[in-house]
């Protein structure tokens, strides 16, 4: 009976795989289509629905060298910023969480309510106070604009909390008897143990600001330094749109977090998993 219930997990979750992953496989085959045979084949159940009769690299071509929207440029933009928040919210994040978990002081239990109560309100009720703010301070149209206001992260801080929580205090008390400092003890004990947590934020921030599509196209009106999801949809206009150079364009943007995804899956889940997001 175990064996059948085994069997049937699996084949629920190959289909479930073969479904996610179908967008992608449609994604990148039409990529490599002409614009002509891009939905030729999409109304009928055949192979050519995911093999392209007529293989052609020339979207690609026109995505990356192309003199209007500089596609690299946008990438290396996306980089820069995605890469700067996730560095600056895995600092903060984990010095905030390692206070709130490991040490005393008077009010943390309300200073950590208030904090877990700003998840509850929508990222767009905070468009125009951000907007407002970022104007005052002279930084709409710059890079500032799209780091510092996603600096802070409260679920970054709630999910190391929970992981910092489960390491023993024994350990932490044994190294400040042998004369570490709290810096040291932080450095050396909860920073090692706490790895794949850290990884797992780091893989959701970098991604959420990947994709980041809504807050740069508010404040950012320079093309050049404009975010790559940004200059995706650039290729939709009043004129039409360039499905061929957006499949290629998604393809490229989508890659990167593939490639970092595969190397770094197996601390993702098990970040997930230890410090979970367990109460």
């Amino acid at each position: 009976m175990w064996q059948m219930r085994l069997a049937l997990k699996y084949i629920i979750m190959t289909l479930i795989a073969i479904i996610c992953i179908i967008p992608i496989v449609w994604m990148v085959t039409g990529s490599l289509r002409p614009y002509e045979e891009l939905f030729q084949y999409s109304s009928s159940l055949n192979w050519h629905l995911f093999v392209p009769v007529k293989f052609t690299w020339v979207n690609y071509k026109n995505v990356i060298f192309n003199d209007t929207n500089p596609f690299l440029r946008y990438i290396w933009n996306t980089a820069i910023v995605a890469g700067s928040v996730t560095g600056i919210v895995l600092v903060v994040s984990a010095l905030a969480a390692f206070a709130f978990a490991k040490l005393r002081f008077r009010g943390k239990s309300i200073f950590f309510a208030l904090f877990m109560s700003a998840m509850i309100i929508p990222g767009e009720v905070t468009l125009v106070p951000n907007y407002l703010l970022m104007n005052n301070f002279g930084w709409v149209n710059s890079y500032a604009s799209l780091i510092v206001p996603s600096a802070l992260s409260v679920f970054g801080i709630f999910l190391l909390r929970q992981f910092f929580a489960d390491i023993p205090n024994e350990i932490l008390e044994a190294a400040k008897i042998d004369g570490a400092s709290i810096m040291r003890v932080f450095l050396r004990i909860i920073v090692p143990a706490a790895v794949p947590a850290l990884i797992t934020l780091g893989l959701m921030t970098f991604l959420g600001n990947w994709d980041s599509y809504l807050w740069p196209l508010i404040v950012i009106n320079d093309d050049k330094k404009q975010m790559l999801q940004v200059a995706i949809a650039s290729f939709s206009s009043l004129a039409g749109t360039d499905w061929s150079k957006i499949l290629a364009a998604s393809t490229i943007a989508t890659a990167p977090i593939l490639i970092l995804f595969l190397f770094l899956q197996r601390y993702y889940i098990q970040g997930i998993t230890m410090s979970g997001v367990k109460g």
